[in-house]
């Protein structure tokens, strides 16, 4: 795991002297890459590379990048891991080739050498963004995983083609101009996160998952947009393709087999990513998926697996007490981090250079914390990320078809439902609730902003309004701008959980989810690996039976069964809760002071995108506890956040001379 940079000069370029950004560029993003540096640059060719390294397999010198191929042909900077590397080895072995050390570097370049660029990249397992420039062709290519686990942002200037792993190695380049995308600003506001087909700055795009961009200096002089650059992008590895053929040719058996393929399957992919030259855990909250992939790691370790999670105050959003019990029953070594408000607040000034877009899922917080917990005792940690995308765990999931049904219903009917969740939702209607003797998970689960959210659901007038409110973070109703439903270029699935589950890994998984991880696990240097990720993996889902994945009436029913052959159903059968946080009760307290600067701060600089007199009335409403409008205001706050971050100067920085410089 590491983080990279590069600069392709056009070949029109004036002077080549702008390679040496690289420095600033690279340096900008060392957190990522704490165990050391390297530059590449080749004057000729008009291309340098840059990258910081996090030392995982091969801690030698034999493992530095930018690496050269034995050939000196292709020259690469690779950030990420293969699983399979020391598999394609022996093949490569096997037919003739040598290697000097034990990085699956070197087994990349072999790999792309002997079969090519796109070939090589589909024995790839793993998660990769990578830039490889062909000294032969004198050809940048460009390349991310599958599933987008790892980030790569590419940029047009006047004069270069730049690419990095994060906007702040972007920022640096002198011909880049900081020009707010609205676009993107009023879908991050809506939905909490930028969508990874979107960019909070013009000028900039995300290759996107299972892309190559393959490119020449004068492909740089005929694009001299970022629109030209997205229109060469081609698929090595396509979602789309994958779930058509999977719908077309589902796989048939008995639950038990089902189960047991996926068993071995997972087994393999965890096994897989257990390989490393330091130390190693997991992050676990006790729910499904961290508990599945901890127990698969527990079965195949001769010695406790070490775990760490988040404790609150708050009782309905506390996981500890059900991940200590998961931990206890499979013997892992357990870490807990209490997170008290004053820790939460000291925290919330460093998000926006965490995430250096703009970003409002409220659980980054816990996640920053239990990535920092991890890194004092391990370098990886596994992750159960992507369980929900791949088997149906969100409630959207298992609610879609019974709200479908539902507007069959005369509207009238649906209107007095919707009236009725709304009024639960408001400050009489949880006053209600909170009288009755109901269970902590319950009373969870009737929180203002869930009614709120199940009141629009019911008033969706048509399929595709339904899978629009369904996969939007807030109500929109803060903004001036119009918003108009987002259309990811989807493929014809015959029912309505196939398509949301589409969605969610199309927009969700990469826009928010991997973000959110990659971005808190590598600010302190951390690497997270997602086994449910695996390709394999995310292709059987796709071939299941829906019934696999929900069944009466709950989501993930197969990865439930898994589970149940290592960890007793008592101790993980409860509603999902994932890495929540109480921002609503938070804003009242000891929050409110900063919120308040920053909600006075946007009166001030009044960029048209929010309806400002609205935002006052919710903020207000909320204090007064009319109704619980966390989910409409934390996304603007965050916006305000990061406004005020990414437009304040950037200090002068002194670069290290002890950089060499190398290339021919």
């Amino acid at each position: 795991m590491c983080a990279i940079a590069g600069i392709l000069l056009a070949s029109d370029a004036a002077d080549a002297r702008s390679l040496r950004e690289i420095r600033q560029m690279t340096t900008a993003l060392r957190h990522r890459g704490p165990d050391g540096e390297g530059l590449w640059m080749d004057r000729d060719g008009g291309i340098a590379f840059g990258h910081r390294r996090l030392a995982i397999v091969d801690l030698s010198d034999a493992g530095r990048q930018p690496m050269q191929s034995a050939t000196e042909r292709y020259v690469i900077t690779f950030n990420g891991e293969i699983y399979n590397f020391r598999d394609l080895r022996r093949v490569l072995e096997s037919a003739g080739h040598c290697f000097r050390g034990s990085s699956d570097t070197e087994v990349m370049l072999c790999a792309i050498e002997t079969w090519g660029v796109e070939a090589a990249l589909a024995r790839f397992v793993g998660m990769f963004a990578l830039g490889l420039w062909d000294r032969q062709t004198r050809t940048l290519h460009l390349a991310r995983d599958r599933m987008g686990k790892k980030p790569l942002y590419i940029a047009q200037t006047h004069d270069a083609l730049i690419f990095a792993s994060e906007l702040k190695a972007i920022k640096c380049f002198p011909g880049f101009s900081l020009e707010l995308d609205v676009g993107a600003a009023t879908a991050m506001l809506s939905k909490g996160w930028v969508p990874d087909d979107s960019c909070i700055w013009r000028g900039v795009f995300k290759l996107s998952p299972g892309a190559i961009l393959s490119v020449s200096a004068a492909d740089v002089v005929e694009c001299r947009s970022v629109g030209s650059l997205e229109g060469r992008v081609r698929r090595w590895w396509s979602l789309a393709e994958v779930a058509v053929t999977a719908r077309r040719e589902p796989i048939a058996g008995p639950d038990e087999e089902l189960t047991t393929e996926l068993d071995q399957l997972l087994r393999v992919a965890v096994r897989e990513r257990m390989v490393a030259d330091v130390p190693l855990g997991a992050f676990l909250s006790g729910g499904i998926d961290s508990s599945t992939v901890v127990a698969l790691m527990q079965a195949q370790s001769s010695r406790p697996v070490r775990t760490f999670t988040i404790a609150f105050d708050e009782s309905g959003f506390d996981e500890a007490p059900h991940a200590a019990a998961v931990a206890r029953y499979l013997g892992t070594d357990h870490a807990e981090l209490h997170l008290s408000p004053a820790a939460m607040r000291d925290v919330i000034p460093e998000l926006p250079r965490v995430w250096d877009e703009p970003f409002a899922d409220e659980s980054q917080i816990a996640t920053l914390l239990v990535s920092r917990l991890a890194r004092q005792h391990v370098t990886v940690a596994l992750s159960g990320d992507g369980g929900d995308e791949c088997f149906a765990g969100y409630s959207r999931h298992f609610l879609a078809g019974r709200l479908k049904r539902q507007q069959n219903l005369p509207r009238p009917v649906r209107w007095m439902l919707a009236a009725g969740a709304g009024f639960l939702a408001g400050a009489a209607g949880q006053d209600f609730i909170r009288a009755l003797p109901l269970p902590t998970d319950v009373g969870h689960a009737l929180r203002s902003d869930r009614l709120h959210r199940l009141a629009r659901l019911l008033g969706a007038s048509s399929e595709s309004e339904l899978i629009w409110r369904l996969t939007e973070s807030s109500t929109g109703t803060l903004l001036r701008r119009d918003r108009s439903a987002s259309h990811l270029a989807a493929p014809q699935l015959d029912d309505l959980l196939s398509r949301l589950l589409f969605n969610d890994t199309t927009g969700y998984l990469p826009g928010d989810i991997l973000v959110k991880l990659d971005r808190a696990s590598m600010a302190c240097g951390l690497e997270g690996r997602c086994p449910i990720l695996d390709h394999r993996v995310v292709e059987f889902a796709w071939r299941l039976p829906n019934k696999a994945k929900v069944r009466h009436g709950r989501g993930k029913w197969i990865l439930r069964q898994l589970l149940g052959r290592y960890v007793p159903q008592r101790l993980t059968d409860r509603p999902k809760q994932g890495f929540d946080v109480p921002i609503s009760a938070w804003l009242k307290g000891p929050l409110r002071a900063w919120a308040s600067d920053l909600l006075a701060d946007a009166r001030v600089h009044d960029d048209g995108i929010l309806d400002l007199a609205r935002v006052d009335a919710t903020w207000c409403a909320h204090l007064n506890g009319h109704q619980d409008h966390a989910r409409d205001l934390w996304p603007v706050l965050m916006f305000q956040a990061w406004r005020q971050e990414a437009f304040r100067p950037a200090p002068i920085s002194r670069l290290s001379h002890e950089i060499e410089l190398t290339g021919v």
